[in-house]
């Protein structure tokens, strides 16, 4: 095989044309790099070795070669010479293949151990291998992106494998816990009425980065940034499912439904100074991570052994091509960034007023349009929810999740912070001029406790995780209602079911966009575990028959999205932002008493009227936390007009909640609310035209 002595220096990564491949790869302080092809994922021994000419195949701190003949489905890997010095940040090792960090897909070869690659010197098996992709022979119909806006959003967070896996799944067999298992499911999705599935990482990443015996169930253990994960695909060839992914997404378009994918920017899979040598530790592990002052040591912003170092000039290009890619190739409608605020760190670890990546994400024409979401605090202390940088960014809003979850459990001084996180957080919104869509409204997620759980335990318990129980957060805000766990006890189960559309009402309810755990409408138990990244099982996995079993809550959810929609298309009509609607609404603030809140550290229920910009509908928001029953004034109303009841939660289904034409008449002028209850009254007069809110 005859092979050309130049190549190309641009682009970085492969590059497929109908002659054969151009490969390019950036390492600064490498010594000598080697193109080695192979023929199988388990092959040890290379077909091929291609040394790359220092000075024909080096250009600047690129190196590049163009290999004649070359077709999708080749496999390769680089071996990489330099100085192996740890104390100087380099961490070289010519004994290792390694991965492309711009191949689009990766081969993991059978029997693949990740601890072959943890020690200098010559690995016990054979490596992953990189696999060159056409990505210009799929057909996507002509099928376009629903594009909805954030007020029209209702994010589902789900884990690609967990949601099928399950033997009750109704999926068939050999797509469960797969890509096509998802596509399977949209009819569920469709039902219950989320506009947008967000799916934990599909990045390739490690499944044996885990305790002993376990395996990495989330995926926030990225091997690269542009290879989909092969474990949820159904066959063993990488580019069949890197098809069977881009079939997802194209089924969940025709549905009307978009794809946000959580991705991990912030760290990798090669973890501390002891992790494995995959891709980047060997390519040039001084510009990938940043390194503490003891430069054989890692930062660790994530808790997970390294942190990449994302505003380093290459590490920037390599994430906002990533991201390009999954836009433009993929076809995917967003992101959601984890720990996103270690990407306004330096290169020491210290913030930057303006960091360049997260701008040059925000001001990216080919990103416009696209959600873009972040998890805005690290594990290092850094907390920015309310500040995070840009103009596009949506925020994972944490404090949502904390307030909301006081009040409800009935801690004391929390009604102010309540109420402020159901008006779309305007402390923290408001005073710097960002739109209260800004905020993400959830009080669950991946990360600890589900729904059930929530209103179930006072205590993680994560023994099953190997730990001794030390992983996970201490801090839920939970409370189990009476008992620890599982119980048969009418009455707190009954309180449980309360507390369940409580946190639902609240959530959906909100200003801002809500996001559901995958779940959390059939109250999917985890048995008080918190952090189950690393359980691969029944324990996390969905649980079908709580769909029949937990009925009448899943009923609930289904009718408040709907109404939410409904509420959120009515503004869009008069073409409305809801900073304006907010700015033009009127609200009112009671106790038990109208026009008496009590607003001091004892109390434990408000009361919130909203009238509409036309006062064509007024509605009641009673929330009663305490834990004694309270009677509430009802405002009153025009003659002839009475309230009428569209949710209590202390009722059981059907009657908790119904469609709005079918809201029965209050009697009287008050309404009464169990403890731990919520009730909505809404009154409407006919008018030439009205915005449901």
């Amino acid at each position: 095989m005859t092979f050309n002595p130049e190549g190309n220096s641009y682009p970085i990564g492969p590059t497929l044309t109908a002659e054969g491949v151009n490969f390019c790869l950036f390492s600064k302080n490498c010594e000598r790099v080697e193109l080695l092809l192979f023929k199988q994922p388990s092959d040890m021994e290379a077909t091929h070795v291609i040394p790359l000419d220092h000075r024909r195949n080096h250009t600047g701190n690129y190196w590049h070669v163009f290999v004649p003949g070359l077709k999708a489905g080749q496999l390769y890997g680089y071996r990489i010479t330099g100085n192996h010095s740890a104390a100087n940040g380099h961490r070289f090792d010519p004994d290792k293949i390694l991965l492309d960090p711009y191949a689009k897909a990766v081969a993991i070869p059978e029997g693949f151990k990740r601890d072959w690659f943890t020690k200098q010197g010559a690995a016990a098996g054979p490596s992953m291998k990189s696999v060159i992709c056409n990505l210009d022979d799929y057909d996507w119909e002509g099928i376009s992106p629903p594009s909805r806006s954030f007020a029209q959003t209702v994010i589902y967070e789900l884990h690609v494998g967990g949601f099928t896996k399950n033997s009750n799944s109704g999926v068939s067999e050999e797509n469960r816990g797969k890509y096509l298992g998802l596509v399977e499911k949209i009819p569920y999705l469709l039902d219950l009425g989320v506009t947008a599935v967000e799916l934990l990482p599909v990045f390739q990443f490690d499944e044996q980065d885990s305790p002993k015996g376990l395996t990495n169930y989330w995926g926030y253990s990225p091997i690269s940034f542009f290879a989909v994960h092969n474990g949820y695909g159904t066959s063993s060839n990488p580019l069949d499912v890197l098809n069977e992914f881009r079939d997802m997404v194209k089924a969940f378009h025709r549905a009307g439904i978009e794809v946000i994918l959580d991705v991990v920017f912030n760290h990798t899979a090669e973890g501390g100074s002891e992790g494995p040598n995959y891709c980047f530790r060997g390519i040039d592990n001084s510009i990938y991570y940043s390194l503490d002052k003891d430069k054989s040591s890692y930062s660790n912003f994530a808790g997970t052994g390294n942190t990449i170092n994302a505003n380093h000039p290459i590490v920037r290009r390599m994430i906002i091509e990533s991201l390009h890619y999954w836009v433009e190739e993929m076809h995917v409608d967003g992101f959601r960034f984890d720990l996103a605020s270690i990407l306004s760190r330096d290169d020491k670890g210290h913030p930057i007023e303006n960091p360049p990546v997260l701008w040059d994400i925000d001001s990216d024409p080919a990103l416009a349009g696209i959600k873009l979401i972040a998890e805005a605090w690290d594990a290092g202390g850094l907390y920015q929810v309310g500040s995070f940088i840009g103009d596009s960014w949506r925020e994972w809003n944490g404090k949502f999740r904390d307030d909301v979850r006081g009040f409800l459990k009935g801690d004391r001084g929390n009604v102010s912070k309540f109420v402020t996180r159901t008006l779309g957080s305007p402390d923290l919104y408001e005073a710097s001029n960002r739109e209260p869509e800004k905020s993400i409204n959830f009080v669950t997620c991946h990360d600890g406790f589900t729904l059930n759980d929530l209103v179930s335990y006072n205590s993680k318990h994560n023994e099953a995780n190997g730990e001794n129980n030390r992983d996970g957060t201490n801090d839920n805000i939970s409370w189990n209602c009476g008992v620890e766990g599982e119980t048969s006890e009418k009455k707190i189960e009954d309180l449980r079911k309360r507390q369940c559309r409580n946190f639902l009402t609240v959530t959906l309810l909100s200003v801002g966009a809500p996001m559901l755990l995958m779940g959390d409408e059939v109250r999917r138990t985890q048995h008080g575990n918190n952090n189950s990244y690393c359980q691969d099982n029944e324990l996390s996995w969905f649980d079908w028959d709580l769909v029949e079993k937990n009925a009448g809550l899943l009923r609930f959810v289904k009718l408040l999205i709907k109404s939410r929609l409904r509420r959120d298309m009515a503004r869009k009509e008069f073409s409305m932002s809801l900073q304006q609607w907010l700015s033009r609404a009127k609200f009112k603030w009671h106790g038990v008493k109208l026009d008496q809140p009590d607003w001091s550290e004892h109390s434990h229920a408000i009361g919130i009227e909203v009238e509409s910009l036309t006062g064509s509908i007024r509605i009641f928001y009673i929330v009663n936390s305490y834990s004694d029953v309270l009677t509430f004034e009802l405002p009153p109303l025009n003659q002839n007009v009475r309230w009428r009841r569209w949710i209590d939660t202390s009722l059981p289904s059907p009657d908790d909640i119904c469609s709005w034409e079918d809201a029965s008449e209050i009697p009287g002028q008050t309404y009464t609310a169990l403890d731990h209850s919520m009730a909505v009254l809404i009154c409407k007069t006919p008018t030439r035209r009205s915005v449901d809110l």
